[in-house]
């Protein structure tokens, strides 16, 4: 687990442990911390790739300026993931492209 607990001036309060599913796989992370920040506590490090270069992208910027997080929430494209806070029974998927909101693209 890649969580902080523990810091000499800040503390840590963690809403109710919830489940989630990330690309098919189920993990947990806590009610209210962004699904950012449960991700990358389990481990995830890439949350999309570029789009022109297909580089990876990870948690960068966590205040909603960037695109390096936009992910699909719920069938939602272009979620941005490090101000989305994490309910129970989200699916969360790896986006491709661009997010287009028509499934035929």
């Amino acid at each position: 687990m890649l969580r902080i607990s523990e810091h000499p001036i800040l503390t840590f309060k963690h809403g109710q442990q919830v489940a989630f599913r990330y690309d098919g796989q189920e993990l947990v992370g806590y009610e209210g911390e962004t699904i950012a920040a449960a991700l990358h506590a389990a481990g995830v490090k890439v949350l999309r790739k570029s789009t022109v270069l297909h580089r990876p992208r990870g948690f960068f910027c966590a205040i909603g300026t960037c695109s390096s997080c936009l992910m699909k929430v719920n069938g939602e494209p272009n979620v941005r993931v490090c101000v989305e806070k994490l309910k129970a029974g989200m699916v969360i998927e790896t986006q491709q492209g661009k997010g287009d909101l028509r499934e035929d693209v």
